[in-house]
Protein backbone atom coordinates (compact mmCIF):
# COMPACT_ATOMS: atom_id res chain seq x y z
CA UNK A 1 0.00 0.00 0.00
CA UNK A 2 1.86 3.24 -1.38
CA UNK A 3 -0.01 5.20 0.35
CA UNK A 4 1.58 4.57 3.59
CA UNK A 5 4.35 6.48 4.46
CA UNK A 6 6.45 9.02 6.28
CA UNK A 7 4.33 12.40 6.90
CA UNK A 8 1.34 10.13 6.67
CA UNK A 9 -1.36 10.14 9.31
CA UNK A 10 -1.36 6.24 10.98
CA UNK A 11 -4.76 5.77 12.74
CA UNK A 12 -4.73 3.66 15.93
CA UNK A 13 -8.29 3.26 16.72
CA UNK A 14 -9.92 2.32 20.42
CA UNK A 15 -11.66 -0.90 21.05
CA UNK A 16 -14.33 -2.05 22.56
CA UNK A 17 -14.88 -5.41 25.08
CA UNK A 18 -18.11 -6.51 23.72
CA UNK A 19 -17.56 -8.92 27.42
CA UNK A 20 -14.96 -10.33 28.77
CA UNK A 21 -15.04 -12.99 31.25
CA UNK A 22 -12.07 -14.05 33.96
CA UNK A 23 -12.19 -17.66 33.94
CA UNK A 24 -9.02 -18.73 35.63
CA UNK A 25 -5.49 -17.48 36.59
CA UNK A 26 -2.15 -18.69 35.67
CA UNK A 27 0.26 -19.63 38.43
CA UNK A 28 2.28 -16.75 37.66
CA UNK A 29 -0.70 -14.19 38.68
CA UNK A 30 -2.03 -13.25 34.90
CA UNK A 31 -5.65 -13.79 34.70
CA UNK A 32 -7.38 -16.21 31.85
CA UNK A 33 -10.17 -14.25 29.93
CA UNK A 34 -11.86 -14.68 27.15
CA UNK A 35 -13.53 -11.44 25.46
CA UNK A 36 -14.48 -9.89 21.92
CA UNK A 37 -12.57 -7.08 20.78
CA UNK A 38 -14.14 -5.12 18.53
CA UNK A 39 -12.25 -1.79 16.78
CA UNK A 40 -13.98 1.43 16.55
CA UNK A 41 -13.60 4.68 14.24
CA UNK A 42 -12.39 6.79 17.39
CA UNK A 43 -8.53 7.23 17.42
CA UNK A 44 -5.15 8.54 17.85
CA UNK A 45 -3.24 9.65 15.47
CA UNK A 46 0.54 9.51 14.95
CA UNK A 47 3.19 10.54 12.03
CA UNK A 48 6.54 9.55 12.28
CA UNK A 49 9.85 11.48 10.26
CA UNK A 50 13.06 9.38 9.76
CA UNK A 51 16.07 10.17 11.56
CA UNK A 52 19.65 9.23 11.08
CA UNK A 53 21.44 8.93 14.32
CA UNK A 54 19.14 5.87 15.61
CA UNK A 55 17.42 8.14 18.37
CA UNK A 56 13.42 7.49 19.25
CA UNK A 57 12.55 10.37 20.02
CA UNK A 58 8.79 11.44 20.99
CA UNK A 59 7.95 14.88 19.76
CA UNK A 60 4.85 15.05 21.58
CA UNK A 61 5.46 13.70 25.49
CA UNK A 62 2.51 12.81 27.59
CA UNK A 63 2.93 15.13 30.85
CA UNK A 64 3.98 12.74 34.36
CA UNK A 65 5.18 9.86 31.41
CA UNK A 66 9.07 9.55 31.16
CA UNK A 67 9.71 9.37 27.61
CA UNK A 68 11.63 6.11 28.54
CA UNK A 69 8.08 4.77 29.73
CA UNK A 70 5.94 5.63 27.15
CA UNK A 71 4.35 2.78 24.70
CA UNK A 72 5.23 4.26 21.53
CA UNK A 73 8.89 4.54 22.71
CA UNK A 74 9.24 1.03 23.40
CA UNK A 75 7.51 -0.02 20.95
CA UNK A 76 9.83 1.58 18.91
CA UNK A 77 13.01 0.65 20.53
CA UNK A 78 11.80 -2.83 20.44
CA UNK A 79 11.57 -3.24 16.98
CA UNK A 80 14.85 -2.04 16.76
CA UNK A 81 16.25 -4.48 18.87
CA UNK A 82 14.44 -7.46 17.27
CA UNK A 83 15.14 -6.30 13.44
CA UNK A 84 19.00 -4.88 14.58
CA UNK A 85 17.85 -2.17 12.40
CA UNK A 86 19.82 0.93 12.95
CA UNK A 87 17.20 3.66 11.50
CA UNK A 88 15.46 6.25 14.19
CA UNK A 89 12.45 7.90 14.16
CA UNK A 90 10.96 10.91 15.55
CA UNK A 91 6.86 10.21 16.58
CA UNK A 92 4.38 12.56 16.79
CA UNK A 93 1.19 11.29 18.63
CA UNK A 94 -2.10 12.77 18.86
CA UNK A 95 -4.08 11.67 21.44
CA UNK A 96 -7.47 11.83 21.38
CA UNK A 97 -8.25 8.65 23.48
CA UNK A 98 -8.61 8.73 26.84
CA UNK A 99 -6.02 7.43 29.32
CA UNK A 100 -7.39 4.55 32.02
CA UNK A 101 -10.56 4.37 29.57
CA UNK A 102 -10.84 1.15 28.81
CA UNK A 103 -10.97 1.79 25.27
CA UNK A 104 -7.00 0.40 24.49
CA UNK A 105 -5.39 3.38 23.49
CA UNK A 106 -2.13 2.87 24.51
CA UNK A 107 -1.74 -0.57 23.71
CA UNK A 108 -3.33 0.56 19.95
CA UNK A 109 -0.69 3.38 19.67
CA UNK A 110 1.53 0.75 20.56
CA UNK A 111 0.83 -1.36 18.11
CA UNK A 112 0.33 1.31 14.92
CA UNK A 113 4.34 2.17 16.06
CA UNK A 114 5.27 -1.54 15.63
CA UNK A 115 3.16 -1.98 12.35
CA UNK A 116 4.41 1.76 10.64
CA UNK A 117 7.56 1.84 11.78
CA UNK A 118 7.83 -2.24 10.76
CA UNK A 119 6.93 -0.76 7.29
CA UNK A 120 8.67 2.74 7.14
CA UNK A 121 12.25 0.75 8.28
CA UNK A 122 11.20 -2.08 5.73
CA UNK A 123 12.52 -4.69 8.49
CA UNK A 124 10.61 -7.23 7.52
CA UNK A 125 9.07 -8.67 10.26
CA UNK A 126 5.87 -10.96 9.45
CA UNK A 127 2.49 -9.64 11.48
CA UNK A 128 2.35 -12.95 14.52
CA UNK A 129 6.16 -12.03 14.78
CA UNK A 130 4.98 -8.41 15.55
CA UNK A 131 1.99 -9.88 17.32
CA UNK A 132 4.59 -11.72 20.03
CA UNK A 133 7.00 -8.21 20.16
CA UNK A 134 3.93 -6.86 21.10
CA UNK A 135 3.04 -8.67 23.77
CA UNK A 136 6.37 -7.85 25.56
CA UNK A 137 4.70 -4.51 25.70
CA UNK A 138 1.09 -5.20 27.39
CA UNK A 139 -1.52 -7.94 26.99
CA UNK A 140 -3.68 -5.74 24.77
CA UNK A 141 -1.23 -4.69 22.26
CA UNK A 142 -0.95 -8.07 20.06
CA UNK A 143 -5.03 -7.89 19.21
CA UNK A 144 -4.11 -4.54 17.78
CA UNK A 145 -1.33 -5.41 15.77
CA UNK A 146 -3.60 -8.57 14.42
CA UNK A 147 -5.87 -6.16 13.32
CA UNK A 148 -9.45 -8.22 13.20
CA UNK A 149 -12.24 -8.29 15.33
CA UNK A 150 -11.89 -11.60 16.79
CA UNK A 151 -12.78 -13.57 19.92
CA UNK A 152 -9.49 -13.57 22.14
CA UNK A 153 -8.09 -16.24 24.90
CA UNK A 154 -5.35 -17.05 27.23
CA UNK A 155 -3.95 -13.54 28.50
CA UNK A 156 -5.21 -12.04 25.27
CA UNK A 157 -2.91 -13.73 23.05
CA UNK A 158 -5.16 -16.70 21.51
CA UNK A 159 -7.05 -15.50 18.89
CA UNK A 160 -10.47 -16.50 16.49
CA UNK A 161 -11.51 -13.90 14.28
CA UNK A 162 -15.42 -13.06 14.35
CA UNK A 163 -17.21 -11.10 11.40
CA UNK A 164 -19.65 -8.76 13.55
CA UNK A 165 -22.53 -7.00 12.15
CA UNK A 166 -22.66 -3.30 11.58
CA UNK A 167 -23.33 -1.25 14.95
CA UNK A 168 -22.74 1.87 16.23
CA UNK A 169 -21.68 3.02 19.70
CA UNK A 170 -22.66 5.26 22.38
CA UNK A 171 -19.61 5.90 24.96
CA UNK A 172 -19.60 7.82 27.91
CA UNK A 173 -16.44 9.03 29.44
CA UNK A 174 -16.88 9.02 33.47
CA UNK A 175 -14.20 11.83 34.17
CA UNK A 176 -12.06 9.08 35.97
CA UNK A 177 -8.76 7.58 35.40
CA UNK A 178 -8.83 3.92 35.96
CA UNK A 179 -6.07 1.74 36.41
CA UNK A 180 -5.77 -1.53 35.10
CA UNK A 181 -3.99 -3.17 37.89
CA UNK A 182 -6.40 -1.74 40.68
CA UNK A 183 -9.21 -4.10 39.09
CA UNK A 184 -7.40 -6.68 38.19
CA UNK A 185 -5.96 -7.05 41.93
CA UNK A 186 -8.97 -6.83 43.89
CA UNK A 187 -10.01 -9.74 45.83
CA UNK A 188 -13.18 -9.61 44.85
CA UNK A 189 -12.98 -10.18 41.37
CA UNK A 190 -14.83 -13.31 40.14
CA UNK A 191 -12.34 -15.37 38.30
CA UNK A 192 -14.90 -18.15 37.85
CA UNK A 193 -16.91 -17.77 34.82
CA UNK A 194 -17.53 -20.83 32.86
CA UNK A 195 -15.94 -20.72 29.42
CA UNK A 196 -17.47 -20.54 26.09
CA UNK A 197 -16.49 -22.14 23.23
CA UNK A 198 -15.49 -19.09 20.58
CA UNK A 199 -17.98 -21.02 17.61
CA UNK A 200 -20.76 -21.05 20.52
CA UNK A 201 -20.75 -17.24 20.88
CA UNK A 202 -23.01 -15.03 19.38
CA UNK A 203 -23.35 -11.16 19.62
CA UNK A 204 -24.75 -10.04 22.35
CA UNK A 205 -23.93 -12.77 24.60
CA UNK A 206 -21.65 -12.35 27.80
CA UNK A 207 -20.92 -9.54 30.19
CA UNK A 208 -18.09 -7.63 31.92
CA UNK A 209 -16.80 -9.31 35.24
CA UNK A 210 -14.73 -6.14 35.60
CA UNK A 211 -17.62 -4.30 35.88
CA UNK A 212 -18.77 -5.08 39.65
CA UNK A 213 -15.42 -3.88 41.10
CA UNK A 214 -14.81 -0.98 38.45
CA UNK A 215 -18.43 0.44 40.45
CA UNK A 216 -17.59 -0.18 43.46
CA UNK A 217 -14.15 1.44 43.59
CA UNK A 218 -14.92 4.21 41.21
CA UNK A 219 -18.91 5.99 41.89
CA UNK A 220 -18.62 7.80 38.66
CA UNK A 221 -18.51 4.73 36.59
CA UNK A 222 -21.60 3.24 38.67
CA UNK A 223 -23.40 6.36 38.14
CA UNK A 224 -22.74 6.41 34.42
CA UNK A 225 -23.67 3.08 34.17
CA UNK A 226 -27.27 3.00 36.05
CA UNK A 227 -28.03 6.03 33.97
CA UNK A 228 -27.22 4.14 30.40
CA UNK A 229 -28.88 1.23 31.11
CA UNK A 230 -32.16 3.36 32.13
CA UNK A 231 -32.22 4.07 28.61
CA UNK A 232 -30.48 0.90 27.14
CA UNK A 233 -29.95 -2.10 28.75
CA UNK A 234 -27.19 -3.52 26.93
CA UNK A 235 -24.56 -0.93 28.50
CA UNK A 236 -21.72 -2.42 29.57
CA UNK A 237 -18.44 -1.01 30.63
CA UNK A 238 -15.28 -1.68 28.27
CA UNK A 239 -12.06 -3.12 29.66
CA UNK A 240 -11.56 -2.17 33.24
CA UNK A 241 -13.28 0.99 32.78
CA UNK A 242 -13.89 3.89 33.31
CA UNK A 243 -15.61 4.22 29.91
CA UNK A 244 -19.73 2.55 29.29
CA UNK A 245 -20.80 1.47 25.94
CA UNK A 246 -24.20 0.10 24.07
CA UNK A 247 -24.52 -1.12 20.41
CA UNK A 248 -27.08 0.49 18.22
CA UNK A 249 -28.46 -0.57 15.14
CA UNK A 250 -28.60 3.15 14.15
CA UNK A 251 -26.85 6.53 14.39
CA UNK A 252 -29.89 8.12 15.29
CA UNK A 253 -30.90 5.86 17.95
CA UNK A 254 -27.48 6.36 19.54
CA UNK A 255 -27.86 10.52 19.03
CA UNK A 256 -30.98 10.57 20.79
CA UNK A 257 -29.71 8.89 24.00
CA UNK A 258 -26.77 11.16 23.76
CA UNK A 259 -28.56 13.91 23.44
CA UNK A 260 -30.57 13.16 26.98
CA UNK A 261 -26.99 12.95 28.79
CA UNK A 262 -27.26 14.76 32.23
CA UNK A 263 -25.32 17.89 32.90
CA UNK A 264 -21.70 16.84 33.50
CA UNK A 265 -21.85 13.40 31.22
CA UNK A 266 -20.08 13.37 28.50
CA UNK A 267 -19.65 11.06 25.50
CA UNK A 268 -19.45 10.38 22.45
CA UNK A 269 -20.73 8.10 19.02
CA UNK A 270 -18.29 5.65 16.94
CA UNK A 271 -19.29 3.60 14.28
CA UNK A 272 -17.65 0.08 14.54
CA UNK A 273 -14.87 -1.06 12.18
CA UNK A 274 -14.99 -4.30 10.15
CA UNK A 275 -11.24 -4.49 10.34
CA UNK A 276 -8.08 -1.92 12.07
CA UNK A 277 -7.42 0.04 9.43
CA UNK A 278 -3.77 -1.16 9.11
CA UNK A 279 -5.25 -4.64 8.88
CA UNK A 280 -4.02 -5.01 5.13
CA UNK A 281 -0.33 -2.79 5.28
CA UNK A 282 2.31 -5.18 4.21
Amino acid sequence: MSDWHWGSDWPAPAKLNLFLHIVGRRADGYHLLQTVFRFIERADTLRFEPRTDGEIVLATPIPGVPADSDLTVRAACLLQQASGCRQGATIHLDKQLPMGGGLGGGSSDAATVLLALNHLWQTGLSRPALERLGLGLGADVPVFVHGRNTFAEGIGEAFTNVDLPPETYLVLHPAVHVPTAAIFGAAELKRDTAPVRPADWRHGQGHNDLEPVACAKFPAVAEHLAWFKQHAPQAMMTGSGACVFAGFKTRSEAAAILAQCPTGMNGWIADGLAEHPLAKIP
